[in-house]
């Protein structure tokens, strides 16, 4: 919690261009910036509800969409580089450094084995996050609307939960801070077990429907025999 009371204390004389600099940490955090992204997503949260008590909802809302934007650009600038730049951009030393010969190597395992859902359970660990939107560019394994399709659908749950979590405890930053100590594992897990229980939903649904199309060609191709 120190590290959001800093962040906050530093965003606070410049309240007036919280959302440029929410969105603009936002996008370097995306490059690596060594600020953990819910550190930044809560801090905004609590900017947005210092405010007076009649907008509270309506800079919530402004906050919640800058953090959005802010989550998918700086994700997206990380596939366009791998894609623009391919293999080479591993010869440029602080894409090295975030991209090492072993983690690339672990990354495209990764995809070997679980496809395009690695760009969503990515999102959700900082570790993996920029290293695993730059090698499915640099790979072409995904294209760009796959990508932007996959990584909102994981943000869409990632961002507001911080964001509320933050607007929310703005007022009692003291209690807020107790209780994120408290219940950090318990968001751990909570966001684990709402990832795991939607993998498995739209997993499921793929597979019904793939049995499904798979009858349905059958009973064409046997009706067609049958003539």
């Amino acid at each position: 919690m120190e590290h959001i009371e800093a962040l906050v204390n530093f965003l606070l004389p410049y309240q007036a261009y919280s959302y440029a600099l929410v969105f603009g940490i936002l996008i370097l955090c995306g490059f690596g910036l060594p600020i953990p992204e819910d550190v930044v997503l809560v801090s905004g949260g609590i900017l947005s509800g210092l405010g007076s008590e009649s907008s509270h909802l309506t800079e919530l809302c402004y906050m919640l969409g800058v953090s959005f934007a802010g989550v998918l650009l700086g994700d997206s600038t990380m596939y366009i580089l791998g894609r623009v730049f391919g293999y080479r951009i591993q010869k440029f030393k602080p894409m090295r450094a975030l991209l090492s010969p072993k983690r690339f190597a672990q990354v495209q395992k990764l995809f070997n084995k679980y496809g395009i859902w690695v760009l969503f359970v990515a999102r959700f660990i900082p570790v993996l996050r920029s290293p695993t939107f730059l090698v499915a560019g640099m790979s072409r394994r995904v294209g760009f609307f796959k990508f932007i399709g996959m990584d909102g659908f994981a943000a869409i749950i990632s961002v507001p939960i911080w964001v509320l979590i933050g607007h929310y405890g703005a007022q009692n930053r003291e209690a807020l801070a107790n209780w994120l100590h408290d219940s950090k594992m318990a968001i751990l897990i909570f966001t684990v077990v709402i990832i795991s229980a939607l993998v498995l939903y739209i997993r499921s649904r793929m597979k019904k429907e793939k049995l499904l199309k798979a009858e349905k060609q059958q009973a064409a191709a046997r009706q067609e025999n049958s003539k």
